[in-house]
C-alpha cells in the first residue's frame, strides 16, 4: 500500500515537472556549443587576457555571441582547420585554399564580433 502511495506521488511530481523540462529544453538557443568547447574556449581567451572574475566574465560572453553567429559545426571545422595548418608542410596545403580559408574567416569575425561586444 505504502509503495503504491509513493508510486503515485512519484507520477504526479514527474508529470507536473515535465511541461517545465520542456520549456527548458525550448529555451536553448540553436547553436548551442557542448560545454566542453566552451570550456575550451574561455580557458584559452583567459590564458591570453589574464584570470581574474572580469575577464572570466568577458570571455564567457565572448563565447556566446560566437555560438550565436555561428553554427558549432562551422566552429569545429575552422578549429581543426587552424589546428592542422599548425603542423605546416605540404601534407596541410589544403587548408590554405580559399574554400578552406574562408571557414577560418567566418570564425574569426565572430570572435571579432565576441570582442567588440564583450571586451
Amino acid at each position: 500500500m505504502m509503495k503504491a502511495i509513493k508510486n503515485t506521488l512519484f507520477a504526479l511530481i514527474l508529470s507536473a515537472a515535465a511541461p517545465a523540462a520542456v520549456a527548458i529544453a525550448q529555451e536553448l538557443p540553436a547553436n548551442d556549443y557542448p560545454t566542453v568547447a566552451r570550456a575550451d574556449y574561455v580557458y584559452a581567451c583567459m590564458a591570453v587576457n589574464g584570470q581574474t572574475r572580469d575577464i572570466l566574465e568577458k570571455c564567457s560572453c565572448s563565447i556566446d555571441q560566437i555560438a550565436s553567429l555561428l553554427p558549432f559545426p562551422e566552429y569545429e571545422e575552422a578549429e581543426t582547420l587552424l589546428s592542422v595548418g599548425l603542423k605546416g608542410g605540404e601534407n596541410v596545403a589544403w587548408t590554405k585554399i580559399p574554400k578552406m580559408q574562408e571557414k577560418i574567416k567566418n570564425m574569426r569575425r565572430a570572435q571579432v564580433e565576441g570582442e567588440l561586444r564583450c571586451f
